[in-house]
């Protein structure tokens, strides 16, 4: 097999109008590959920089394969299954900052960027007060290095209004374009970058809030070595997704003029409000991925395609779906419905391999976002607590007290339940103290009727049989 890089492959060569925080599988399998179908199709003709935002990164392999790399995507349409390949070439430039600061700083002059996008995780969009930079150093925090770059091009351009940017952060976090905003003007204050730039940064630059949803398991594995026999190319940065896609972005003409991905057939919504499209997600398809983790963990389930396609934790996770979460939705029953149908195709998509122990990750924060405002909702709606999604919680709460599971989370949250684990309490004092945990839920749970009693009868019949047949109903 031949290595891969432009030497081996002809590729265009493009103007770099996209600057790239992330080299990560996301943004490699989604924003990329989406700037890439808009320079083959729609004459976009716009090339990628891409910044490595912290010390440890993949950018060393991206500068190897001199930015390239092949994108495969699998599923399911209709129940057939469908496979496509694409060579990704709209990367120009990958550079790391920690060891070259100068090919970053030159990225700020660049007459014709315009797009700036970010995927720094949920913690990346941070303010610290303690990150002031000596004068030539980097800042501390991703906002802060953007504060950087947008200073140094405030100055080369004199203030001109033409030569701010678009922010397309893609963080899973509520608002992320304002939030990105409000940090980047928090450092401008911090470091007394004066008025005039502080003007420049909110008349000239536009931070779209956006969210994001196409399923990107990341390198294919056991596959790899069969997939680049076949293409003839040694590729070390193949990532492989699924074939859905959504970017749903806040904005209107400037942001379509900027980022016009809808002239190209991709499924990218332009809108004055994404909070339906984000609530619609994030309890479908994120909560029913974090319900499905500790009870499939503890059955002894990998993936979420085993999970869903059990005969009990597949019922288990449509029930949930369509009974528990679907009515707490404020969206047409039938637009409902069908994402929800949709969110199940996909998790049954034989392609890819979704580990349960990647999702995992920081599953209290997940839980208290994706699945506790469904619960919530449904609780005062009705007065009567879903009994799917408590049974999810008490799972949760178990498995992170089981001694031969290894919790990845916060430090807080691995030294909480370490301690409990080691405090042995009865079950009730324990499900008491997880739920009184205000850091974790932002509130104390033991104030919702009835969900101590439920959480800790559930965790009563869990420690004599981890099978969760009998627990929906209406007796249970």
């Amino acid at each position: 097999m031949r290595e891969l890089n432009r030497k081996t492959i002809t590729t265009d060569s493009l103007p770099v109008r996209i600057l790239q925080f992330g080299e990560g599988n996301f943004l490699r399998a989604f924003a990329d590959y989406m700037i890439d179908r808009m320079n083959a199709d729609c004459h976009y003709c716009s090339g990628v920089a891409v910044v490595q935002p912290i010390e440890r990164g993949t950018v060393g392999l991206l500068q190897k394969q001199d930015s390239l790399y092949h994108h495969i995507a699998r599923g399911l349409v209709r129940g057939k299954p469908v496979s496509h390949i694409r060579l990704i070439s709209c990367v120009q430039q990958s550079l790391n900052p920690f060891t070259d600061k100068a090919a970053y700083e030159a990225l700020a002059l660049l007459p014709e960027l315009k797009i700036v996008i970010s995927n720094t995780t949920e913690a990346g969009i941070a303010f610290a007060e303690d990150d002031k930079p000596a004068r030539g150093s980097l800042a501390g925090t991703f906002p802060g290095k953007v504060a950087q770059l947008l200073w140094r091009r405030f100055k080369h351009f004199n203030g001109a209004e033409d030569k701010g940017l678009c922010f397309l952060p893609v963080e899973l976090i509520e608002k992320n374009g304002d939030k990105l905003r409000e940090t980047i003007l928090a450092y401008a204050g911090l470091w007394q970058l004066g008025q005039g730039f502080v003007n420049w940064v909110r008349k000239a630059n536009f931070f779209a809030n956006t969210l994001v949803d196409r399923i990107v398991p990341g390198y294919p594995g056991q596959e790899a070595d069969e997939i680049c026999r076949d293409l003839g190319y040694h590729d070390g940065l193949l990532v492989a997704s699924e074939t859905f896609h959504l970017w749903v972005i806040e904005g209107g003409q400037e942001i379509k003029e900027a980022f016009p991905a809808h002239k190209c057939g991709l499924n990218v919504i332009y809108t004055d409000d994404l909070a339906p499209y984000r609530t619609r997600k994030v309890r479908i398809l994120n909560g029913a991925h974090t319900c499905m983790v500790p009870i499939g963990l503890l059955n002894g389930v990998e993936t979420v395609r085993q999970c869903v396609e059990d005969e009990y934790l597949g019922g288990f996770v449509r029930k949930v779906i369509f009974d528990e979460i679907l009515p707490t939705i404020d969206l047409p029953k039938a637009d409902r419905e069908a994402y929800a149908e949709e969110v199940l195709e996909r998790f049954k998509n034989p392609f890819i391999h979704h580990q349960l122990t990647s999702i995992a990750l920081n599953s209290v924060a997940k839980f208290k976002v994706r699945v506790l405002p469904s619960l919530l909702d449904y609780y005062y709606a009705r007065q009567k607590l879903p009994k799917g999604l408590v049974l999810a919680f008490t799972c949760l709460i178990k498995l992170y007290l089981t001694s031969t599971f290894t919790i990845q989370d916060s430090e807080e949250v691995e030294v909480f339940f370490r301690n409990l684990r080691a405090a042995r309490k009865g079950t009730n004092e324990t499900v008491r103290e997880v739920l009184a945990r205000h850091s974790f839920w932002g509130t104390d749970l033991n104030s919702v009727p009835g969900l101590a009693e439920l959480i800790t009868a559930q965790m009563g019949r869990l420690n004599y049989n981890h099978k969760i047949t009998g627990f929906m109903t209406d007796k249970a």
